[in-house]
């Protein structure tokens, strides 16, 4: 009697164990239907995202999009100074070489999983892109919405303290420096000029003296005293100073190309990893425009160097010296053999744009025109061959704002840059792509265009760049 009542309790039991281990399953069968199908949604709210994003740059309207007239309030300056420029872009540019590396290839892909590889990381980057996506339009559109009073107050109120907050002057540089201010703000974003403005002043003489020192020790030689090596790199610099910015009457000035030869030349000698690369004389020239401002005024077209003391040019040419290396102290790999940084960037530049939108990218692709043919001059000289000159120092007071994270946030501009025609690109072949690509029609670009381009740069970057994954389908 005992043995059949155990035998029966453990039937009982067994059958109790079944039951329980088949709910079981249902529910993790049930839970993983479920997580699936929030999956589905939320992959398929942001493909939507990305289509609107892609709606964006063929003209279609967005949530929380806002057109160029309502983004950018057109700045009163009448009572400010502002140099003016006229550019075309037809000018030959100076060749520089470049080879493909698959050393780029392999670090990209190195640093990021295969899309999708996670459940758990696809729904949380899903989500939080789907979530910010209204947001970050909105706050890059807000940037450059402040009346120029209200800006010029703000930064007023910024600079008048005697410890700089440097957050707070990034945040307003982002969206454009008034003109009058720019060359202080720069100092000040690059750390040349220190944020304690009882510091300032002497930290400025002090370095402008160490300039002094170092073109006395490196420039006023003779060739004797100079390698091979030197004396082919001086002549290189020389040859180039006449090219750089041929379209702006103001840099054919003799002085004005002999301060160029000192700066880079000074330069490449303290910096013997990379040298002088071509492109670098382009970097110096915004450097040199807006440093020059504080002492000449009216159009660019008039001004004239030798209205300037020596001491001033001295001093002008320390701040683009000094500026100038703590902008390169970042991207340094971009000159160094090879210029390796730079083909990194170009491979990155072409995944985001497949991302973003990928029949342009398929086109360039089946076209059979690499990245690097049109882009590599891109990162190399930072877009001054790309606009009119007039809108460079508005986009450097961007640059110079991101100036820590900057060689990572130029692939989102660029590619915001080239896609601004991507209805354009699809109808041209490989012929058409590469001249038209070489001579884009930026020559009637105004500071409403230029701001489109950085605030949907602005948007990608924050909706991409700490989601690598998604840049793997």
């Amino acid at each position: 009697m005992l043995c059949l009542f155990v035998i029966i309790s453990g039937k009982k039991q067994n059958k109790g164990v079944q039951i329980s281990s088949m709910n079981n399953n249902n529910r993790e069968q049930q839970h993983k239907q479920n997580k699936d199908s929030t999956l589905r949604i939320l992959d398929s709210r942001f493909n939507q995202t990305l289509r609107n994003v892609q709606g964006l740059l063929k003209g279609r309207s967005i949530p929380g999009k806002i057109s160029s007239s309502q983004m950018v309030d057109q700045p009163d300056n009448s009572n400010l100074y502002s140099p003016t420029y006229k550019r075309s872009l037809s000018y030959n540019d100076v060749g520089t070489s470049y080879h493909t590396s698959e050393t780029g290839k392999e670090e990209v892909h190195s640093k990021s999983k295969p899309f999708g590889s996670s459940d758990e990381n696809k729904q949380k980057i899903s989500t939080s892109a789907v979530e910010t996506s209204s947001e970050l339009v909105r706050k890059s559109s807000f940037r450059g919405r402040a009346t120029d009073s209200t800006r010029v107050m703000k930064f007023t109120k910024v600079l008048s303290g005697t410890m700089v907050i440097l957050e707070k002057l990034r945040e307003l540089a982002w969206s454009g420096v008034p003109d009058y201010m720019r060359p202080t703000v720069w100092r000040l974003l690059l750390g040349y000029a220190p944020p304690n403005s009882d510091r300032r002043e002497a930290v400025l003489r002090r370095k402008r003296l160490e300039y002094l020192e170092c073109v006395s020790q490196c420039y006023d030689i003779p060739d004797t005293e100079r390698s091979d090596d030197e004396i082919n790199m001086l002549h290189q610099i020389a040859v180039d100073c006449p090219r750089t910015v041929p379209d702006v009457p103001f840099f054919h000035q003799q002085q004005v190309q002999k301060s160029l030869e000192r700066i880079l030349y000074t330069w490449a000698i303290r910096h013997p990893a990379s040298g002088y690369v071509q492109g670098i004389n382009d970097l110096v020239t915004p450097f040199l425009v807006v440093f020059l401002s504080e002492h000449l005024e009216g159009s660019i077209d008039h001004w004239s160097v030798s209205d300037l003391s020596s001491d001033k040019i001295s001093n002008i040419e320390a701040d683009c010296y000094w500026c100038l290396s703590k902008l390169l102290d970042g991207m340094q790999d971009n000159y160094t053999f090879a210029q390796p940084g730079i083909q990194r960037l170009v491979f990155k530049l072409k995944e985001v744009v497949r991302r973003i939108d990928e029949p342009v990218s398929s086109h360039v692709e089946q076209q059979g025109l690499e990245f690097l043919q049109f882009a590599f001059r891109w990162f190399n000289c930072l877009l001054i061959r790309e606009i009119p000159f007039n809108l460079v120092t508005r986009l450097w007071d961007t640059y110079l704002a991101e100036v820590d994270a900057l060689p990572d946030f130029l692939v989102y501009i660029f590619a915001s840059f080239l896609l601004t025609w991507s209805n354009m690109i699809l109808k041209l072949d490989f012929q058409e792509l590469v001249m038209f690509l070489q001579h884009l029609p930026t020559q009637s670009w105004t500071e409403q265009e230029l701001e489109m381009v950085l605030s949907r740069a602005f948007m990608w970057h924050s909706m991409f760049n700490s989601s690598p994954n998604h840049l793997s389908t």
